[in-house]
């Protein structure tokens, strides 16, 4: 039910009413499943919903002079494109990264629900403005750190978006991303992004097999990255079990 995750993902950086998890959980939905490298939804669409991540890893995408370029990733519990009851038309095309499960709400049923429930609507005000955040942690990321910092800075952060959701279990998550989606995201070639990977590899902070990372030394990789999770906005992260039957 694709309520779960976003009752998580909401309950990890705002309070919710009873009442307000009750209309999440009443929302109607369309699921679909995306293969690896199909496209959720392409640049100049004019969507009439919007896409709540079940499963999976989402990614936005711009080709940007002639070069991919990855400027955000989405995990379960988030609403990508939130921002298109506001902004009907599609600036970039978002994609699936891996297999993912996505449930549709459209916008009509989510201006209603809001309409009547300011908790709703300060909570999904909260988290577009956290996305915005995070938008800005990657433009002075890719703007301001070398390749090593930079790689392990978006380690770091998706461990803890995922830690988030109840999805990091003894700092490991999974990763659908290869080497040249990496690269498209820091803004590096595969080969930097490999000697990169290597590198932090050597110094036994992160392992990435297939598409499973282990974040070895969290802290130590933190301080290699100068992450600080403060632009997250989380509250007091509980358990993953605490977080799915909070949801549920």
């Amino acid at each position: 039910m694709p309520h779960v995750k976003l009752i998580a993902r909401l309950l990890s950086v705002v309070e919710l009413s009873e009442q307000d998890k009750v209309r999440l959980q009443q929302m109607p939905y369309i699921i679909k499943t995306f293969r690896d490298g199909d496209r959720v939804a392409r640049q100049g669409d004019v969507p009439v919903h919007c896409a709540v991540v079940m499963t999976g890893m989402l990614s936005r995408r711009r080709v940007v002079s002639e070069r991919n370029q990855i400027s955000s990733i989405y995990v379960p519990g988030d609403v990508p494109d939130l921002h298109t009851l506001h902004l009907p038309v599609l600036d970039h095309d978002l994609c699936s990264e891996g297999t993912s499960t996505v449930a549709f709400i459209s916008h009509s049923h989510l201006r209603r629900m809001l309409k009547e429930s300011p908790g709703l609507t300060n909570a999904f005000w909260r988290e577009t403005l956290i996305h915005t955040a995070i938008y800005r942690e990657w433009v002075e990321n890719l703007g301001s750190r070398a390749a090593l910092p930079r790689v392990a800075h978006l380690f770091c952060e998706l461990a803890t978006r995922f830690e988030m959701v109840g999805l990091l279990d003894n700092d490991t998550f999974r990763l659908p991303l290869t080497q040249q989606d990496l690269a498209d995201a820091c803004g590096l070639s595969t080969v930097h992004v490999n000697r990169t990977v290597q590198e932090l590899r050597k110094m036994g902070l992160l392992d990435w097999r297939g598409q499973i990372a282990y974040v070895l030394r969290r802290e130590e990789l933190e301080t290699v990255a100068e992450f600080s999770a403060d632009y997250l906005h989380a509250l007091k992260v509980p358990s993953p079990r605490a977080i799915i039957m909070a949801a549920e």
